[in-house]
């Protein structure tokens, strides 16, 4: 059976040229979509693909702008009768924040994946086309529904929630923390390793045009709080702090951050360590923290300030969300 899918492509490496196959170095975002399903016509997937350009830019540079945009498209192809899944195309390197954003703001009614690439489209083991291949499947697929937004890489299929970004280099690039991969996907194969979680779920936020400024503080030897104070802005809403261990982080930069919550500021712990939990300590209360769980602080982030969008300011509310995460 044939699926119809929508692609909605923002540029990344995935859609990258180097000039040659050996090159270490790459431009991002330079295949337009449409050229780019030519390539794909080739390898004879059971699916009847559009496509949409909404970006074609290095992940990097994507912020508020394209992200408006793409939720629109995939918002529009969600309540489009004749589609049955969507793609997303993007870079990697911010890609699990860009899930995680669509997960938390969009119903989880049709399947949507998201898919990269580690190597341009002119590299030797260009492992695009088969990501995409295995994109395909997935979003083809009626059990990928009620799982919220998923990303497809290297033959292995995240939630949005737990994957992260793990490596710089090779294809297996991605794994998922506290949950690893939640199902292994080829051209010609899939297994699910669970029931969807999320079947009937609408969006847990409504979608916020202009996100609240929220900064990431790193927290390392030495760090002093004139330091930190110095990345707090007269827009600045919230900081998550990418703290040592299970969110430390220096004392003068607790009393300063403490004394900042209690003029209204928001302040999230997290790790800098790629994997771990960063539970609710006693002093969390007094000082006016909240404790990220198992999010990273870029995921942090983007609960934070769909939080503070939605008018959310009581710190034990803000706390409990972050345990449902």
């Amino acid at each position: 059976m044939t699926a119809k899918l929508t692609v909605l492509a923002t540029g990344g490496t995935i859609a990258g040229i180097a000039g040659s196959a050996i090159a270490s170095d790459y431009d991002a975002g330079q295949i337009a979509i449409e050229d780019y399903l030519q390539d794909v016509a080739g390898l004879g997937l059971a699916a009847e693909l559009s496509a949409q350009q909404i970006a074609n830019i290095d992940s990097a540079d994507i912020g508020q702008p394209v992200w408006n945009a793409l939720h629109r498209a995939t918002l529009a192809a969600l309540n489009d009768p004749e589609c049955q899944g969507i793609i997303i195309t993007h870079g990697t390197d911010t890609l699990e924040e860009t899930a995680f954003l669509l997960d938390l703001t969009l119903p989880a009614s049709k399947p949507v994946v998201m898919v990269g690439a580690m190597r341009p489209a002119d590299a030797v083991g260009y492992d695009g086309l088969r990501n995409f291949a295995n994109a395909v499947r997935v979003a083809g697929d009626g059990d990928a529904a009620g799982r919220g937004v998923l990303v497809v890489m290297g033959d292995r299929i995240f939630g949005a929630r737990d994957v992260r970004k793990v490596r710089t280099r090779g294809t297996e690039a991605f794994r998922g923390f506290p949950r690893e991969s939640v199902g292994l996907v080829t051209p010609s194969s899939l297994e699910w390793f669970g029931a969807p979680w999320r079947l009937g779920a609408g969006p847990q936020f409504d979608w916020a045009e202009n996100l609240p400024e929220v900064a990431i503080v790193a927290a390392y030897s030495g760090l002093g709080a004139e330091a930190m104070a110095r990345c707090i802005g007269p827009h600045t809403r919230g900081i998550v702090v990418a703290g040592v261990g299970e969110g430390n982080m220096p004392e003068a930069v607790r009393r300063e951050l403490a004394r900042r919550c209690g003029q209204g500021l928001q302040v999230v712990r997290a790790s800098r360590a790629d994997e771990g939990m960063v539970d609710a300590e006693p002093d969390d209360a007094a000082n006016g923290f909240v404790a990220s769980r198992a999010l990273t602080p870029a995921k942090a982030r983007i609960l934070l300030q769909l939080l503070i969008a939605s008018g959310q300011s009581d710190r034990a509310a803000i706390q409990r969300v972050f345990n449902g995460h």
